[in-house]
């Protein structure tokens, strides 16, 4: 009887995610040093352009911005896009003198080349086709 208690979780639940590289295409949420290092290296080995969105879970703006930004990772999968909670990440908000949110920055083989503050979509727009083509 108590066999068929459990073998009801069993199929309730859903399987765990395996780890493994996220796709191309996508924004890639950092949510440890190590992983903000490896996406990075990987990054300017491959000399690819890089976005970073520097968000906070209470701040509007941001929230608003989201889809946006995953949007424009979905149309451009030949740059990384990645996302750092500031609250959950101050060293790396810090490094980058990040002050208001949403902050998003450009870099290319681990320079900065631009940044947008602000909840500003067709600067960003602007600045990602721009940064894009000055391979």
């Amino acid at each position: 009887m108590a066999s068929s208690g459990a073998e009801g979780k069993a199929e309730a639940a859903a399987p765990a995610p395996t780890p493994a590289a996220p796709a191309e295409g996508s924004v890639i949420a950092i949510h440890s040093l190590d992983e903000w290092s490896i996406q990075i290296e990987e990054a300017n080995s491959a000399k690819k352009l890089v976005v970073i969105d520097f968000t906070a879970s209470w701040c509007p703006p941001c929230r608003m911005m989201a889809p946006i930004f995953a949007d424009m990772a979905k149309k451009n999968p030949n740059v990384v896009f990645l996302k750092v909670d500031v609250d959950e990440l101050k060293t790396i908000a810090e490094q980058f003198s990040v002050e208001a949110m949403p902050t998003f920055l450009f870099m290319r083989e681990g320079d900065v080349k631009d940044r947008v503050v602000g909840a500003m979509k067709e600067e960003l727009g602007q600045k990602l086709t721009l940064h894009m083509s000055a391979q």
